[in-house]
Order: C-alpha cells, then structure tokens, then sequence
C-alpha cells in the first residue's frame, strides 16, 4: 500500500502579490483549472494500491485544505494541522507515526503540494518502480534529470559507477509486478537507481555547468518514499529529540472535525529540520530514482513564466491583458484590464489590492517587499481583498476611519459562529437567496432586497438555509473594526 503524504505547509512569499500567507500558492490555481494542492493529489490517480492521502498543513490554511480535496473526491484519511512550521522532516516524522498508529506499515510517498509535474505518468511510473526499493528498506528520494544548468536549486550526485539492482530471492520478486526486469530478475533501464553519494547546496553558475556535464547529478525535488517503519527508524539513530518532540505532539492531539490538531508545546518545541538534513545525508540507505516528468517547483515569477504556455512573443498571459510590442513577460490580471507597452522580460502582476512590475533576473528579490510589508504592519502580506472562510468568503469593498463596507458570500447550508462585536456594528442589506438572522433573542428570516440592523454588543449570526449561496452586503460602523474584535459563542466549524 502506498499512503501519499502531501506537504502544505508553505506561504509562497516569493509569488506574492498573488500568493499570501494566509492564502499561499499550493491553494492556488496557477497553471490550470484545479489548485497546486489538488493537482498534486489527483495526478496519482490510477498508481496500483494507492490509499487515501494524508495532508500535513498550517493550521491556519485548514478549512480551504479540506474543501479543496472533497471537490477532487479525494478525501484525506487525516489532516494533520501544525501550530507552527518545523520545517519538512517533522511533518513527514507526525504523518509517518499517524499512518503506523494502527499496526500497519505502509510506503510513504512524500509529495510537496506546490510543484509542477507536466507528464504525471512518468512521475506514475517512478514511482511504481521505487516501491520495490521501499519495501526493501531503502529511503528514496526522486532525482530530477536537469535541464541545463540552475543556481536556484540544491542537487543530488549519484553513484553511477554502480547502478543498483533488485535480483530473485527463491523466484520471487519483492515488487508490484514484473514489468521492471529482465529474464534474470534484474532491474531493467526504466529502473534504474543509484546510491546517493552527496547532497550538494545551490551551486553558483560555473558550478551548476559543471554538475549538469558530468552527468552524475540531479535536481533535489524534495520527494521522497520509503516505509514509515524505516524513516522513524533513521529519525530515532540521527534526530531522536525531533522523533520524541513528534511523538508528544500526537499524543497530546486533539481530534476536531477531519482535523488532527498537534499538541502545540510539544510541536513548537521540536527541532525544525528538512528531511534531506535530518535523515537523507546521513543515511546509508539513501536511493536516488532519475525523473524526468516536466518537473517545476514554481519557486517565483520567472519559473512560473517557464512552466505556462506561451504566445509567439514568448509571453504567458492569464486574464485580461492588451500588449504591444512586449517580449517574453508574464502578464497577469486578476481585477481588470492590463495594458503593456514595449516591455521585455518583466513580469506584471495584478490583483484587486496590489501590483508587481519587476524584471524576470528579479523576481526573487519579491520576497524583500513582503518583508516590508510585514514590518509595516500592512494586511497585503497575509490576505487578499476576498478571503475565504470555511462558510464562504468576504470580500471589503469600501473602508475608512469609522466604516467598512463588505461583501459576504454564505455557502448554502452554512452559518456564521454565534457572535458579538465590542466596538462595532453591523448593517445587513440581502442581495441575493435567503438569510435565516439570529439577532439577541430573536430570529426571523430575510429575502432579497431586506434589510436589518445588528447593534454593538447583541449577539447575532447569520445562516444560508436555501439552496443557492447567500450574497449580502454588510455596512460596519464603529470604534474598531478589526477582525479580532469577534467574540464567539457557538461554532460549527471549532474556530
């Protein structure tokens, strides 16, 4: 059985304006109709003994987690939410004691939830032929045939002086099937694996020529696969501390809705590390399997701009977007029309509430402006102008001083916490379907072109109870209008 263990722990600061903190770029669709997240579950489809994912997350990104995956119908067998971000070697390490907690010891395949993968039965076949090695007991990780030398990642060197071979053992082959070997139960070409004989760091540019003319090494993926017996293990000889800090936070779980909330002492404490440092590097048992799928890890701008199609000016171009003369940018409009004029090489970013012109050689340096916008204490770092809520979405419309105008999109069937404001409040105009309103004591139900008043501290909630979303306008008026100025009483959703 091979259990999928999808990392979505990221923030994507390095796509911003379009990728948030609170809304990062592996909840986005960004090269097609389905998110980042959800390509990276469904392109699995059809690997033989494929069990449902398990998803390691940002608490905070939990509701648009769970939603994405039940409109793919492919529905997690847990949601492993973490308080904090430990980096990839504790969230694969909480997955890894989850999916062995009841005797069984599957083959984990760690997958990042933000990369792209253009040939997904390629990436079907590797892995279909690393299980075998899985099973065995060795830890592999999926090395990336280069396509010319790249600074922006770290590389794997294979041993290619001795390729590696599974053999018969009393006539049987420890593997799916058979399509992998030979007449003499050798691994054949499509196969073939190597011992790891180093991680190496981002190179500079003569030395990334020279990695790629060797052809000895690979692009670090940051995927892996191996039993989850055999990665505790290897944690327990080389990071027993971390494996100790994990085991407490599951312990110490508390189980809300399809979420498993990781103690959050005991997670924060744990020692943050990569798989690759923790385990991989150290490990004798490290397998390196060469892929060659159309693999992209969307690290910025510039990257996403090679991994879209492009016009016969080599321009990638989503939304409304008018050019002349402009070569070789990628264009984006999210809110309105973009025009552009005698442009090459840049990128054009724009969404309701921010806009990004920058060169492509750039595009890295984005991450220094989310730097100040944190520092500045600006919301365009963490949230865009809609923000999505497990019950639907709002969106601001208007704000000063004293008021804020919001549109609010109530999912049918669902409901708003029972709550009240200390310093503001609220006018309801219903522009579409029915609202059912609890306001105090009272509750009574509003049609389209209705409204009501919701005074400052009288508890309320809004719910949908028809069949079509509920579309309102709400009218904030008050000291402060802060998100945080919401006491709750009563919510379906555990916030």
């Amino acid at each position: 059985m091979i259990v999928p263990v999808i990392l979505s722990g990221g923030s994507g600061t390095r796509l911003w304006p379009l990728s948030r903190e609170l809304y990062p770029k592996q909840l986005l669709p960004l090269v097609g109709p389905h998110t980042m997240l959800q390509e990276t579950v469904m392109r699995l489809s059809g690997l033989e003994g494929l069990e449902a994912p398990m998803v390691v997350c940002n608490e905070n990104h939990r509701f648009m987690v769970a939603e994405q995956l039940r409109s793919t119908e492919h529905s997690p067998s847990a949601i492993l939410l973490e308080p904090v971000g430990r980096n990839t070697a504790p969230a694969v390490a909480v997955a890894a004691i989850q999916a062995t907690g009841d005797g069984r010891d599957p083959v984990l395949l760690v997958l990042p939830a933000d990369h792209i993968i253009q040939d997904a039965a390629a990436l079907r076949s590797v892995v279909k032929s690393g299980v075998p090695w899985a099973e065995k007991g060795k830890l592999i990780t999926f090395g990336i045939v280069p396509r010319g030398p790249e600074t922006g990642y770290g590389y794997i060197r294979a041993d290619k002086s001795r390729p590696l071979y599974l053999s018969k053992v009393n006539d049987q082959v420890p593997m799916v099937n058979n399509d992998f070997t030979n007449d003499q139960g050798q691994m054949t070409n499509d196969a073939t694996a190597y011992a790891v004989a180093e991680f190496v760091e981002k190179p500079d540019l003569a030395t990334a020529h020279s990695y790629v003319n060797s052809g000895e090494y690979y692009w670090n993926s940051g995927m892996f696969m191996f039993r989850a017996s055999r990665f505790l293990e290897e944690l327990e000889r080389f990071a027993p501390e971390m494996l100790a800090s994990c085991r407490r936070a599951l312990e110490g779980a508390g189980r809300d809705l399809d979420f498993v909330r990781l103690d959050a002492d005991a997670f924060t404490a744990c020692p943050g590390d990569s798989i690759d440092y923790a385990v991989m590097e150290k490990t004798s048992d490290a397998v390196v399997l060469p892929l060659d799928a159309g693999w992209n890890d969307v690290g910025s701008w510039s990257a996403l701009w090679e991994a879209g199609g492009k016009d016969a000016d080599g321009n990638a171009i989503l939304g409304d977007v008018l050019t002349r003369d402009v070569r070789n940018c990628y264009l984006y409009s999210g809110s309105r029309m973009v025009a552009a004029v005698g442009l090459e090489d840049h990128v054009v970013v724009e969404t309701a509430d921010a806009v990004l012109v920058a060169p492509k050689d750039r595009v890295q340096d984005v991450k220094h402006i989310v730097e100040q916008l944190k520092a500045q204490g600006r919301g365009e770092a963490l949230l865009h102008r809609r923000v999505n809520r497990p019950w639907g979405s709002y969106e601001c419309i208007d704000s000063s001083e004293r008021f804020q105008v919001k549109h609010i999109t109530v999912h049918p069937g669902a409901s708003l916490s029972l709550q009240m404001h200390h310093h503001r409040a609220e006018h309801w105009v219903i522009v579409k379907g029915t609202a059912r309103v609890t306001r105090g004591e009272e509750t009574f139900t509003l049609s389209e072109n209705e409204s009501t008043y919701i005074p400052l501290g009288v508890n309320h909630r809004l719910e949908n109870p028809g069949k079509i979303p509920l579309e309102i306008i709400e009218v904030q008026s008050g000291s402060y209008l802060g998100e945080d100025d919401i006491v709750r009483f009563d919510d379906k959703y555990g916030r």
